[in-house]
């Protein structure tokens, strides 16, 4: 009885790392393809990102079997990333306000550089409504925690919100991919310097 358990909990221990590299691989595939985005567009071929994955293209394949089921993970996983650096960097930044404008930073830097994964569905407008709905449900939450502890210290001003902020940035960003004359990163931070109570 002890040997047939013993032999249980071997298979769901052997079960439970293969997850666990299954999950890293995914990862993997998922940075390698954000990279290769920013870079060459969403259209870039699928053998540049298994070579930058460190994978034959038939794994990519196995994991996202068509391209648009790839764009949609990248564009979520980036998200996941934006929304889980707002906890952490409040918990190593030496105020609330810092951390607020270093979130600020990751979140321009989503906006210009993943713009085209959120444009490369809105051919698929249901697709495209549920990936900002997503968006907004992740991302919400984190810039009005950020806000509010900001607020709370006396760094910031307390009459905008989170969606306020997170539109004027976003308008602030459109288009910046593909003019090198603007630079959307300066007005966002002079967005940001507003932000704060004057002396």
């Amino acid at each position: 009885m002890s040997g047939s358990s013993a032999s249980g909990q071997g298979v769901q221990g052997a079960a439970g790392a293969v997850r666990k590299d299954v999950r890293r691989n995914q990862q993997a595939l998922l940075d390698a393809a954000a990279e290769v985005f920013v870079t060459s567009g969403v259209e870039a071929p699928v053998r540049d990102i298994a070579a930058r994955a460190g994978v034959g293209t038939g794994t990519v394949y196995r994991h996202f079997p068509t391209r648009a089921d790839l764009v949609v993970a990248v564009y979520r996983h980036q998200v996941d990333a934006c929304a889980d650096a707002g906890p952490a960097l409040l918990a190593s930044s030496p105020t609330p306000g810092v951390a607020l404008g270093r979130w600020v930073d990751l979140f321009v830097d989503f906006l210009v550089t993943k713009h085209g994964l959120a444009g490369a569905m809105q051919a698929d407008n249901a697709g495209f409504e549920t990936l900002h709905a997503y968006f907004l449900d992740r991302l919400l939450p984190v810039c009005t925690g950020l806000l509010d502890r900001a607020a709370a210290a006396g760094e910031i001003r307390s009459d905008i919100t989170a969606y306020q902020l997170m539109r004027g940035i976003g308008n602030l960003c459109v288009g910046a991919e593909s003019d090198g004359r603007y630079d959307a990163r300066r007005m966002v931070t002079l967005l940001v310097a507003g932000l704060r109570h004057s002396p």
